[in-house]
C-alpha cells in the first residue's frame, strides 16, 4: 500500500500541478515507485491515440509515465458528459467505479501516490464523486493549496474545510502559494495565528514569480492556435509584457520591458524593420521576445526578409490586434511538458521551499486519524 496524499484546492489556478510536480519529483529520490492519478479529468487531450486529462498527460510525459497513462486518467470529461449523466446516458456509480479501481490499482503497485483534484472541492458532484468524496473513498489525507492573500485564504480554507468534515476527510495541512515575496514571513505568520485552532500545518508554497505565472512563446502560440517561428530555445522563453505597437517606432522601442512580446500590424513595416532590427542587439534581446503580426494583411517582402535574416520569433495571426492582446491576457498559463525550463525551475525551487521530509512523515497514515487535535510534532516548522 502507498503513501497517499490527495491534492485539492480551494479554487482554480492554485498551483495544484505545480505541487503536485513538485512532491513528483521530490518523492521519487525518496521511493522507488511514484504514482499520479487524476481521477476527475476535466481537460481532455488526445495522447498516443489516448484521451486523457492534459495535467495527467504532463506529469506522464515528464515522469516517463506513459505506461501507466490509463490509470492517471480514468475519467475524462467530454463535452456533453455533465447532461448525458443527468439524462441517465451515463451511469455515476460506473463513473466513481472507474476512478477508485484505478487508484487502487496505482496504490498497490506505487510506494507514495499523488492524488490530483480537479479545480475545487465541490468539482466533480454532479458526478456523485467530487474531490470531497473522492478522498474519502481513496483514504487519502488532504493538503489543500490555497492562493496568496490574508482573508482570502481563511475564508476560503474555511469555506472549503466544511465539505471535506462532510466526508470526514482528515485535512492535513494547508499550502499557501503565491505569496508576495517581500510579505511572506508576515503573511505566514498571520495565516499560523488565523489557523492556530485547527488542526492542521501551514505550509508556506512558492512566492509569487512572473517566470512561473506568464506563459512562454510556444503557450501563447498554442492558445492562438497558430505557427511560432523560432527555435526550441526561443520557444520556451517566457513573456512578461504584452504591447500593443501603436505608436511610433521610437515610442515602441521606448516602451519595452523585460521580454515583451509586441502585437505590431502588418502595414507597419519601419516598426518590423526596427523591431527586427533591436532583437540583434544583445542588450535590446532581453527586452524584445518576439511579435506577432495579426490580421491577414501581406508583410512586404522586405520587411519579411529582414524578420526571417534577423531571426527575431515571430508569429501571424488571422485576427485583430485588440483581440490576440485580449486572448493572451485572458490566458492562464499552464504547465506543458515541453516546458522544461519551467519544469526545471520548479523542481529546483521545490528543493529549496519545502521539507519532503516533514511533508512525508505528515502524511504517514498512522501520524493521525480525522478529529484528531495537532500534536507539537505537527507544528514544527516546514
Amino acid at each position: 500500500m502507498a503513501r497517499k496524499i490527495f491534492i485539492a484546492a480551494t479554487s482554480q489556478n492554485c498551483g495544484k500541478t505545480t505541487t503536485s510536480l513538485s512532491l513528483m519529483h521530490m518523492a521519487r529520490k525518496k521511493y522507488p515507485r511514484v504514482g499520479f492519478i487524476k481521477p476527475i479529468g476535466p481537460k481532455p487531450v488526445l495522447y498516443r491515440g489516448l484521451s486523457a486529462d492534459k495535467d495527467a498527460v504532463v506529469m506522464a510525459r515528464v515522469f516517463g509515465l506513459e505506461d501507466d497513462l490509463r490509470l492517471m486518467s480514468p475519467f475524462v470529461l467530454q463535452p456533453g458528459d455533465t447532461r448525458r449523466v443527468l439524462d441517465g446516458k451515463i451511469d455515476r456509480g460506473l463513473i466513481a467505479e472507474r476512478m477508485l479501481e484505478a487508484i487502487e490499482e496505482l496504490d498497490a503497485k506505487n510506494d507514495f501516490l499523488i492524488i490530483e483534484g480537479a479545480g475545487h472541492p465541490g468539482v466533480g458532484s454532479l458526478l456523485g464523486c467530487n474531490n470531497a468524496r473522492l478522498a474519502a473513498e481513496s483514504g487519502a489525507a488532504v493538503m489543500l493549496v490555497t492562493g496568496g492573500g490574508l482573508g482570502n485564504v481563511v475564508d476560503s480554507v474555511c469555506m472549503n474545510l466544511a465539505l471535506f468534515e462532510k466526508e470526514q476527510v482528515d485535512v492535513r495541512a494547508v499550502l499557501v502559494n503565491k505569496i508576495i515575496p517581500d510579505k511572506r514571513e508576515r503573511t505566514l505568520d498571520y495565516l499560523e495565528r488565523a489557523f492556530a485552532d485547527h488542526a492542521l500545518k501551514l505550509i508556506g508554497g512558492f512566492n509569487y514569480q512572473p517566470i512561473l505565472a506568464n506563459p512562454t512563446l510556444r503557450r501563447i502560440a498554442g492558445v492562438l492556435d497558430i505557427e511560432l517561428h523560432a527555435d526550441e530555445e526561443e520557444a520556451q522563453r517566457i513573456v512578461h509584457h504584452v504591447q500593443l505597437g501603436a505608436a511610433s517606432a521610437q515610442r515602441v522601442a521606448g516602451l519595452l520591458q523585460d521580454s515583451t512580446l509586441v502585437i505590431v500590424n502588418s502595414s507597419r513595416d519601419e516598426l518590423i524593420v526596427t523591431l527586427a532590427n533591436l532583437y540583434q542587439i544583445p542588450e535590446w534581446r532581453t527586452k524584445l521576445a518576439g511579435i506577432i503580426i495579426p490580421g491577414t494583411g501581406e508583410v512586404s517582402a522586405i520587411s519579411q526578409q529582414i524578420i526571417e535574416t534577423s531571426g527575431i520569433p515571430y508569429m501571424r495571426a488571422g485576427r485583430t490586434s485588440t483581440r490576440v492582446f485580449e486572448i493572451i491576457k485572458e490566458d492562464v498559463s499552464k504547465l506543458t511538458a515541453e516546458d522544461t525550463h519551467k519544469i526545471a525551475l520548479i523542481s529546483e525551487l521545490a528543493e529549496k521551499r519545502f521539507d519532503f521530509e516533514a511533508i512525508d512523515a505528515l502524511f504517514d497514515q498512522e501520524t493521525r486519524s480525522p478529529g484528531r487535535p495537532t500534536t507539537s510534532n505537527d507544528t514544527e516548522h516546514l
